[in-house]
């Protein structure tokens, strides 16, 4: 696709971007990316065949995606991303440019590298190094990790109102409710509560939800707060889904409760239960890969 780079040269500029060392959001370093490279509005928008992800989106996230096995980007917390020590190390080395085949050559020297030995960086070639089979296995899992990247970007870019729709919609999609009866409160005193699922028509079973799209990280006083809320609606199981994090002590504090069933899903899980029950995703392309059939080979002649 003219003009849209291919996602090994958006590998040193990416690392580049973060060498002051601080920790920034995976979608400001998408931009700057964009800018970098200068691409136009038309651009920067181009998508794969379906029209859910940027084919430019996509590059960067493979970029991150091998930068990220190689160790030298860290994922210190959902949706943001710094530079390493061996990053650092590596950016120290002035390399004109960063391919995959050496990431992937660096990842395996990682425990040398650690211990004082440098590599040189115009020592690999561009052969491949796997299989095919491993190429698609990699292949497959860079696309699923930046599809769930780029759900929890989106979903933070939308309403409260949205995310709570959404979230309520994944739980639907899981098995909870009966015929998809799962509604979303809407109410400014319902104590945290944003959704309620029954899971009988008869409403003896209620699973209280609590859906928000917090930033920083989540508290045991939010937590708690919501598994007393729980008391109003009668219900003993209960969810809390955010796209941050939860707190050591929000955590802690679950394990010990008594009587009531609260499962805590933090951004990460919530992308990969979407992907997993198609909730925000939709299939663009599917290959059959054949092998042998040994049975038919195997057939006695008649």
């Amino acid at each position: 696709m003219s003009g849209i780079p291919d996602f090994q040269s958006i590998i040193l500029p990416y690392l580049h971007e973060l060498s002051h060392g601080r920790e920034v959001p995976v979608d400001e370093v998408r931009r700057a990316m964009a800018d970098h490279f200068s691409l136009t509005p038309e651009q920067r928008e181009v998508t794969h065949p379906g029209g859910f992800r940027t084919v430019f989106g996509t590059r960067v996230a493979w970029a991150k995606a091998n930068l990220t096995r190689a160790g030298l980007i860290l994922n210190p917390s959902p949706g943001r991303v710094m530079i390493s020590e061996r990053g650092q190390a590596v950016l120290a080395e002035n390399p004109a440019s960063l391919s995959v085949v050496y990431l992937n050559r660096l990842r395996e020297c990682q425990q040398e590298s650690q211990g004082g030995a440098t590599i040189d960086l115009n020592g690999f070639t561009n052969s491949i190094l796997e299989t095919p089979s491993e190429l698609i296995e990699r292949s497959h899992e860079a696309i699923r990790q930046a599809t769930m990247e780029e759900l929890l970007i989106r979903l933070k870019g939308n309403s409260p109102a949205f995310f709570e729709r959404a979230v309520v919609r994944l739980l639907a999609a899981m098995g909870y409710g009966i015929s998809g009866d799962a509604s979303v409160t809407g109410a400014s005193h319902d104590g945290g509560i944003d959704g309620i699922i029954r899971e009988d028509k008869l409403g003896l079973d209620i699973v209280c939800v609590q859906a928000k799209r917090w930033e920083g990280t989540v508290g045991r006083p939010v937590v708690q707060q919501f598994v007393g809320s729980m008391d109003v609606e009668r219900s003993r199981k209960g969810v809390i889904i955010t796209t941050s994090t939860f707190s050591r002590e929000a955590i802690d504090y679950i394990n010990r409760i008594e009587g009531k069933k609260v499962v805590l899903i933090d951004g990460p899980r919530l992308a990969e239960l979407m992907v997993e029950y198609n909730v925000g995703v939709i299939v663009t392309k599917v290959y059959e890969i054949k092998d042998i059939s040994n049975d038919f080979f195997d057939e006695e002649e008649g």
